[in-house]
């Protein structure tokens, strides 16, 4: 799979399909999944942002690059100290990439100690590639993978991975994630719901490849999943910055009173909090709703947006610039909720309301 990250940081166990799928106009798109076509069997056109959010991602990877290198050291000490030394990192594709590359780095910056990261494909309601997976276990042992994402909203995929997972003898099911608002792994650099820049952009900030891709016509019973390299926006591939402008934060001690550490927010999970919202607006899908600063930014870079919540306590934040930018952009409403999980909500909008 061609991607704009070197194969020093990442390989990808995905198959080439530029040029085989016509991405789909959001709207169009929306409707084929609400009307029940998987999301997977359809790639999205990637949203290019104006010059204004351009500005909004350049602040907030400015603001919150040392809150997310704590993290991702926090997260690797964890990791040293729960899986030892001895694994190779798995990021799930595509967000869980850059965090990869971030942890594989942190693990060479202060334990001078080159980890192996593959990444591969993990869709809703489909499962794990399970050739990639086949592929992986004819050449390590199956309790060194660990399985890496960006963060973690409802905690469907940490589902799926679970389910997944049951076929493959001895391979543990545990996820790896810089934040967890949802209050569900223990595995995670913290419970707080941090803007992680990279969740701010599509394929400019992921190796140039689309989100992953699985259709019979297109993917083959012995072929791994899909993407799509993008080429043609080379030129505005901002993936590198992103893992220097972390980088360039790493230290040694990553422990402390900083605020993002905190032992979890309460006892509820944070899918106790999506059914709320889904009681209170009427919907029974929850699937349509996603909870969290990255779901919310993906939500309306690449979905139909209905309403976006925003945590009451964070009127002002700068995290949330970003968000209020593309809600401003896409005519979206910004309801203030009193948010407990999370500092942001995206709501998808019933197209059978349109």
């Amino acid at each position: 799979m061609r991607t704009s990250y070197s194969e020093d940081d990442v390989k990808l166990l995905l198959k080439d399909i530029t040029g085989l799928v016509e991405p789909q106009p959001t709207e169009e798109r929306e409707k084929l999944i609400q009307s029940g076509k998987h999301y997977c069997e359809m790639l999205p056109r990637e949203y290019v942002p104006s010059s204004e959010y351009m500005e909004a991602y350049k602040e907030a990877l400015k603001n919150y690059a040392k809150p997310v290198a704590l993290a991702t050291g926090r997260l690797a000490d964890k990791i040293i100290e729960t899986r030892g030394k001895n694994i190779v990192l798995v990021s799930l594709a595509r967000a869980g990439i850059p965090i990869g590359i971030l942890l594989k780095r942190y693990f060479k910056f202060k334990y001078n100690i080159d980890i192996e990261h593959y990444s591969i494909s993990i869709i809703r309601g489909r499962g794990i590639d399970k050739n990639a997976m086949n592929y992986l276990l004819k050449r390590y042992d199956p309790q060194k993978l660990l399985f890496v994402d960006g963060w973690i909203g409802k905690g469907a995929i940490l589902n799926e991975l679970k389910k997944a997972l049951q076929e493959f003898s001895g391979v543990n099911n545990d996820i790896a994630v810089l934040a967890d608002p949802a209050n569900v792994t223990t595995l995670c650099g913290t419970h707080e719901d941090i803007l992680v820049p990279s969740s701010c952009l599509n394929c400019t900030v992921s190796g140039l490849i689309s989100r992953t891709f699985l259709r019979s016509d297109i993917i083959g019973a012995s072929d791994f999943h899909g993407a799509v390299y993008y080429k043609e926006l080379a030129d505005s591939d901002l993936s590198y910055e992103f893992i220097h402008a972390i980088e360039r934060e790493f230290v040694l001690k990553t422990s402390g009173k900083d605020r993002i550490f905190a032992d979890g927010i309460n006892k509820e999970k944070g899918i106790d909090e999506v059914r709320k919202i889904g009681k209170e607006y009427g919907i029974d899908d929850i699937n349509l709703i996603k909870p969290g600063i990255g779901e919310t930014t993906r939500v309306l870079l690449r979905r139909v947006p209905w309403k976006v919540l925003v945590g009451d306590k964070y009127k002002e934040s700068q995290e949330l610039v970003h968000i209020i930018k593309l809600a401003e952009e896409k005519n979206v409403t910004v309801e203030y909720y009193p948010l407990k999980h999370y500092k942001a909500c995206g709501i998808i909008k019933k197209m059978s309301d349109m």
